[in-house]
């Protein structure tokens, strides 16, 4: 009894942590504790802690005296929506979260299990970085977490969630894994703070411009997502799981069809403009023809000229990516292209199937964009599709011409099935462009430079950008009603569930950086 008693009593310090006033800090600064955030993230009761008595053994500076039970991260599993779900989280009261060699030893065990259970893994971030009285040894315990983050790449699901301050390797981590998400006001990630930016450059800058969650969602792209408060963070978070496979061996999670699939999508024709040069919002488009007009957002903030979107259709779960007339006309940059990229290669490695919903006028052109290779960048998208095993439909809207045309899924590069709309306009350039081109001569040798020029745009529309030239010849399957897009959709997908694509024996590919 009185070993029980005992452990009872370590237990309660365990869930209390070593100092009531160390959670009176966190709560002040706006910040929840370890514990807290994990009961949003799982289900209620579902939480079995690993390790939770382990301590350091480090000596030196004063480390032998204070010895907390977890050592400042909490791991172990539970469930979301009722699936297996592991995680850990750092516990910035112990150690202000900084990662030493027991900690890291902790998170690289959880890692493993994940790995081995094949079931996503979560990440609670905020931790100061290495455990500087630990030296080296704090130092090598992030390169473990480094790289079980890049063997768990594209075998399950790792999701960073940043909650704190996060400086050098405790950012790094977070860039190795699927998504990661911010909250304002609480968390940054950069590799070298404020403080020394100022010293070697004599920039000065905040936390928060350097590498808060608004410069990171919209920025730089590290993060997918912002937001204003942990709990609506966590709820995405929980939803996020629920669209996505365990592992890479498993089909994402179906769910009951509650929007019929034979709906008809006549709102269509009010959403999109015939006119080429008319500017619209893809997501009502996407928002239409999704099960029940809902969808979750990747990089919202960041490079919206491009919309990628995991959502359902038929119950099925499907990744979606989508040119934004509203943003820059929806041409591609080196920005577009790298997100597009990084979303399509993700869906591929977790079995999700790719629908894309083309209207691009082009690469964008430019001294910038050429000096920041967009010729490397852009083939990143190129790449991703073509190396795409899992079924692929793509969907002409109005405008696609050049080489943006190819990279968005055309029937060249494989998708398996290539439809339009009959507002299609698939060609080399737009016609005027091209008029200006193949008839220059013709168009200033004339008494009336106008005329001829729009009576030779004319012709070339009706020559070579009606909308059934591509499907006469082959490039796409067919020209459909608008009114039926949800409907085809869905069952073409329904006709690929099963396709089985062989990619040619190799180590890995080398694509473009």
């Amino acid at each position: 009894m009185e070993r029980l008693e005992e452990l009872g009593l370590i237990k309660e310090e365990v869930q209390r942590g070593p100092d009531p006033l160390a959670t009176e800090r966190q709560h002040a600064k706006g910040k929840l504790t370890a514990r807290e955030r994990i009961d949003l993230l799982l289900d209620e009761g579902t939480f079995t802690e690993v390790e939770p008595l382990r301590r350091h053994r480090a000596t030196g500076f004063g480390l032998e005296a204070k010895r907390p039970y977890t050592d400042g991260v909490i791991t172990g599993w539970g469930t979301v929506h009722g699936r297996t779900v592991f995680l850990y989280a750092h516990d910035f009261r112990i150690f202000g979260g900084a990662l030493g060699e027991a900690h890291a030893a902790k998170i690289h065990k959880i890692m493993d299990m994940a790995l081995a259970a094949g079931a996503p893994l979560v990440s609670l971030n905020d931790g100061a970085g290495a455990r500087i009285q630990e030296g080296v040894s704090a130092l090598a315990g992030y390169g473990g977490i480094f790289l079980r983050n890049t063997k768990a790449s594209g075998v399950i699901p790792q999701i960073s969630v940043m909650l704190g301050p996060c400086a050098g390797g405790a950012a790094y981590s977070p860039a190795l894994t699927d998504f990661v998400f911010m909250v304002r006001g609480i968390a940054q990630m950069f590799i070298t703070g404020p403080d020394v930016v100022r010293s070697v450059t004599g920039e000065e800058i905040t936390q928060d411009g350097l590498g808060g969650a608004d410069t990171h969602s919209a920025v730089s792209g590290v993060a997918h997502v912002a937001y204003d408060d942990v709990r609506a963070c966590m709820e995405d978070v929980r939803h996020l799981l629920s669209l996505l496979p365990s592992n890479n061996r498993d089909l994402p999670p179906a769910a009951p069809v509650t929007d019929p699939v034979d709906r008809p999508t006549d709102r269509l024709l009010e959403l999109v403009p015939d006119d080429p040069q008319r500017v619209y919002d893809i997501r009502t488009v996407i928002e239409e023809i999704v099960d029940d007009g809902d969808s979750f957002e990747v990089h919202p903030a960041w490079a919206t000229n491009v919309v990628c979107a995991l959502a359902r259709m038929g119950g099925e779960v499907v990744g979606i990516v989508a040119n934004q007339p509203a943003s820059s006309a929806g041409v591609l940059d080196i920005d577009a292209s790298e997100k597009a990229a990084r979303f399509v290669q993700f869906c591929d490695a977790f079995n999700i199937p790719l629908v894309t919903l083309v209207d691009v006028p082009g690469f964008l052109p430019g001294v910038d964009q050429e000096h920041n290779g967009i010729i490397r960048r852009g083939a990143k998208l190129l790449y991703a599709y073509c190396n795409a095993t899992v079924p692929r439909i793509s969907l002409v809207l109005r405008k696609a011409y050049g080489g943006a045309y190819i990279v968005m899924d055309s029937r060249s590069i494989g998708t398996d099935l290539a439809l339009a709309w009959p507002s299609n306009e698939i060609a080399v350039m737009g016609a005027e462009g091209a008029a200006n081109v193949i008839f220059r001569r013709e168009i200033n040798a004339a008494d009336d430079p106008d005329a001829v020029r729009q009576q030779k745009i004319k012709e070339y529309r009706v020559e070579l950008m009606h909308p059934y030239y591509a499907a006469e010849r082959g490039l796409v399957d067919d020209v459909i009603d608008p009114r039926q897009t949800r409907r085809i959709i869905i069952r073409s997908l329904a006709m690929l569930r099963n396709k089985h694509a062989d990619l040619p024996s190799r180590k890995h590919g080398n694509p473009p950086q």
